[in-house]
């Protein structure tokens, strides 16, 4: 399975682009941002895609990740890469969150959008009705996906307080979203009650985070003592920064 991602970002993110490979692009907005993971109290990241990201990525290759016919959430989503992946794959509904509502309405949702094109693109077919036909399959491959923006704790009552039967997620995808040790709680009641009891997180995350003290041993102690998920380490990245996947389940 290869991945390749279309993006329509807006130029002030200063368009910096780093490869991935057979065309794919990533957005770099770590210079002249003042987005930073270490500073306290200040909305961190969502411009910018982590390296964590990559490796999730590719696991869903090594690993032959099944998305299809799946509830899928993609938590603390950014550009929604790993949505992307799933709503490519097959996933019958994706729900991206993120902190910041200028992070959906200006990054992840455009990219989604842009995304659910991508087959029709080097086509030269310029029939009328063939158009309307592909943009009929568009619309109708785009109400898979839904958008949130704000805290996770808020998150957590709008999807289970909705009026029809909420039916909770077969598979979390979350990639640095632990670098912060005073929002494992929050996080981990999100798991907790959004989770389909056969349903499994996978979590990316660098082992440590300087400057604000989170990381993955310590989030790893986090879920063991509230014993009620298991976790198991996926894969261990030692390039550059050591990094790791694991997956969450419940006991």
């Amino acid at each position: 399975m290869t991945f390749q991602f279309n993006f329509t970002i807006e130029n002030h993110l200063e368009n910096e682009s780093t490869p991935l490979g057979d065309g794919a692009l990533a957005l770099d907005s770590s210079k002249g941002s003042s987005v930073s993971e270490s500073k306290k109290g200040v909305y961190e990241g969502g411009l910018k895609i982590w390296e964590c990201t990559f490796d999730l990525l590719a696991y869903f290759t090594k690993a032959k990740v099944k998305f299809v016919g799946k509830k899928v959430l993609d938590l603390g989503c950014g550009s929604g890469l790993l949505g992307i992946v799933a709503f490519k794959g097959g996933a019958k509904e994706i729900h991206f969150q993120d902190y910041n509502s200028m992070v959906i309405d200006e990054v992840t949702l455009p990219n989604v959008v842009a995304n659910s094109m991508l087959e029709d693109e080097g086509n030269d077919v310029n029939e009328p009705d063939v158009k309307r036909c592909r943009k009929s399959n568009v619309a109708q491959e785009l109400c898979k996906c839904r958008f949130f923006s704000g805290e996770w704790s808020e998150f957590c009552k709008l999807v289970l307080s909705s009026e029809k039967f909420f039916g909770k997620y077969d598979l979390i995808l979350t990639s640095e979203t632990i670098y912060n040790p005073d929002y494992y709680s929050t996080l981990h009641q999100t798991f907790l009650r959004l989770l389909d009891k056969n349903g499994r997180v996978l979590l990316a995350s660098k082992a440590h985070y300087f400057g604000v003290g989170g990381g993955i041993h310590l989030f790893q102690k986090f879920v063991e003592e509230r014993n009620v998920f298991e976790t198991r380490t996926l894969e261990i990245i030692d390039e550059g920064l050591k990094r790791f996947l694991i997956e969450m389940t419940f006991k």
